[in-house]
């Protein structure tokens, strides 16, 4: 069996048609390995987030394939896709994406309660996950109760509690200060040394790219 988590073959991602037509990606191949720690680095407008959003089967590509643990995302029914996303892949959004209205538990524990299971195993889940962490202070704060750090380890960890094949990060350290960068970085180590958490992140931090087993660079798509 192959251990090619994600292959991504000859991409091509156009938005809009016509003279507006904007190619994001224009021919990008690519493949990660289990327990690999890969960044995806260019400068801004090259494609980085337009490729991780196609590596985690949020879009699909115009032209070439994109295949998450062998299953094609284009050849999938929506409602395959959907469960494919939900326990496959963990996704950090640069802008987080966390519900000001919930917890760190309820939010970590919102994937699971989407995919079907029930509240309390999902707060187990949850408090698990942040526990793994070492996040237990968070478990009943709010997200204005956390530092940026803060909410960026607990927006990991609900990435990680569906216990993913393949975990995408969009500049996890973006909007952190130094300190707090050096923190999220140490835990994605952890996660890929300790854990074997096969990990891609894009980047412009270089701090970052120093610990990836290999480093894609992106420029005009």
């Amino acid at each position: 069996m192959s251990d090619v988590i994600l292959r991504v073959t000859d991409v091509h991602r156009v938005h809009g048609s016509g003279a507006t037509a904007v190619h994001a990606l224009a021919g990008v191949s690519l493949e990660v390995r289990s327990g690999e720690l890969v960044a995806v680095m260019g400068p801004s407008g090259s494609g980085k987030s337009t490729l991780l959003n196609l590596a985690g089967a949020l879009d699909l590509p115009t032209a070439g394939s994109v295949e998450i643990d062998g299953q094609s995302t284009s050849a999938l029914r929506p409602a395959d896709l959907a469960a494919l996303r939900r326990r496959r892949v963990g996704v950090v959004f640069q802008d987080l994406n966390l519900i000001p209205s919930l917890t760190a538990a309820e939010n970590i524990g919102l994937p699971l309660e989407l995919d079907g299971r029930r509240v309390s195993e999902a707060r187990r889940a949850a408090v698990g996950a942040l526990h793994e962490l070492g996040l237990d202070a968070l478990a009943d704060r709010y997200p204005d109760q956390m530092s940026g750090g803060q909410q960026q380890r607990v927006a990991i960890a609900r990435a990680l509690v569906t216990d993913p094949t393949l975990l995408l990060a969009d500049e996890p350290t973006g909007d952190l200060d130094r300190v707090s960068a050096e923190e999220v970085l140490t835990l994605m180590d952890r996660l890929n040394t300790d854990l074997g958490k096969t990990i891609i992140m894009v980047t412009h931090d270089p701090r970052a790219g120093r610990r990836a087993h290999s480093i894609e660079y992106l420029d005009k798509g």
